[in-house]
């Protein structure tokens, strides 16, 4: 089994920065792709933004330029720092993890349990 932790989300004014960070445990022989999706209410799940194990990103318009993705393959931790923030970037953030648990072996998806950011004055 596979969790993914995340922290950093909360209450911030439009223009305002945060910085979310996703932690995977359990049993991990590689992790190929890490990234965040959000949900805002009465909305649809989005991609905000993944990383390959490689580096490799793919940003979601709405973020390109204000948002960075980084990520400690180390740790098997991703962090999203999150710049000139909006109020359309209210939602639910969920970290998102696809992960191969043994040589060989299928890649499975893992979600995180969300954190919630908000952006308001």
């Amino acid at each position: 089994q596979v969790h993914l932790v995340e922290s950093g989300g909360g209450l911030v004014q439009p223009g305002g920065s945060l910085r979310l960070s996703c932690a995977a445990s359990g049993t991990i022989f590689s992790i190929n792709v890490m990234g965040w999706y959000r949900q805002a209410p009465g909305k649809e799940r989005e991609l905000v933004v993944g990383i390959t194990s490689g580096g490799s990103t793919n940003y979601a318009d709405s973020v390109k330029g204000r948002f960075t993705i980084s990520r400690d393959n180390a740790k098997n931790t991703v962090y999203l720092q999150m710049n000139s923030l909006k109020p359309e970037d209210t939602a639910v953030y969920y970290c998102n993890a696809v992960v191969n648990t043994a040589v060989g072996g299928p890649n499975l998806r893992y979600w995180g349990q969300g954190t919630q950011v908000t952006v308001s004055s």
